[in-house]
């Protein structure tokens, strides 16, 4: 297994070499830099597992991989706040916060470590990432949505749709008046524009609007169900897995 450390402080560096060291671990190289890595990766074969941190003497790290393609697995080392390190969390293995604890660095190394008999590298979205570290108090969110309605642009602001929701391949808003539309969009591109204070993704199929809500069920397998004011046209149910986020979202 080909491991490296990014980290611009060398003790930081040497620690969490030594640390990896006690789990039976080599690292093969230790870089300190964006440019220092720039040119490591364009001259060596890319590793199996990085250790990155995010903020380097020279820049953000993310520049290396703005330089250069690279597809090798990431753990994150950073001190950045608990919000973002959420985020981004589902676009990599794992990230550890400085200072880094023992069990939780064995754990990351161990959700590695589960991949391997799959064959699967993770290719991070560095352009996401870097998106969901902006202060989500800085962040701009969609206002407004559009949906062609025969030759005609319909604009609908986001306070008179109750939900958004996936069916047969396409993607449609319900306004508050009781009217579906097709949007051109997915629920994916949603997670970005949607404000997380007034959506939630309750499911695969489904983003709701915390001002639409006029119940909430106790519904099978631990999960709820939602009634909206409007939209009637299936059953809104939040995933179990949803259940916890959803739950403390509407506190």
């Amino acid at each position: 297994m080909n491991i490296i450390i990014i980290e611009d402080e060398k003790p930081a560096a040497r620690r969490l070499n030594r640390m990896l060291s006690d789990l039976n671990i080599t690292v093969n190289t230790m870089l300190h830099s964006v440019q220092e890595s720039i040119e490591w990766f364009s001259n060596n074969e890319h590793p199996d597992l990085i250790f990155l941190d995010i903020q380097l003497s020279d820049g953000l790290s993310f520049e290396i991989f703005d330089a250069l393609t690279i597809k090798s697995s990431i753990i994150f080392t950073t001190a950045y706040d608990e919000y973002a390190l959420k985020a981004f969390k589902l676009n990599s293995i794992d990230y550890l916060l400085k200072p880094i604890d023992d069990e939780e660095l064995e754990t990351a190394v161990n959700k590695y470590k589960e991949q391997l008999p799959k064959k699967q590298q993770l290719q991070v979205d560095f352009e996401d990432i870097k998106k969901l570290l902006i202060n989500p108090m800085d962040r701009v969110y969609k206002k407004r949505f559009t949906a062609r309605v025969g030759q005609h642009l319909k604009i609908f602001p986001v306070e008179e749709i109750e939900c958004f929701y996936s069916e047969n391949k396409g993607t449609y808003l319900h306004t508050t008046d009781n009217r579906n539309y097709l949007i051109d969009t997915t629920l994916e591109a949603l997670e970005h524009e949607l404000n997380p204070q007034q959506f939630f993704r309750i499911s695969r199929k489904f983003y709701v609007n915390i001002n639409a809500i006029k119940d909430i069920i106790s519904y099978t397998n631990s999960r709820l169900q939602i009634k909206l004011h409007r939209f009637n046209e299936q059953e809104v149910i939040v995933a179990r897995e949803r259940v916890k986020d959803f739950k403390s979202w509407l506190e």
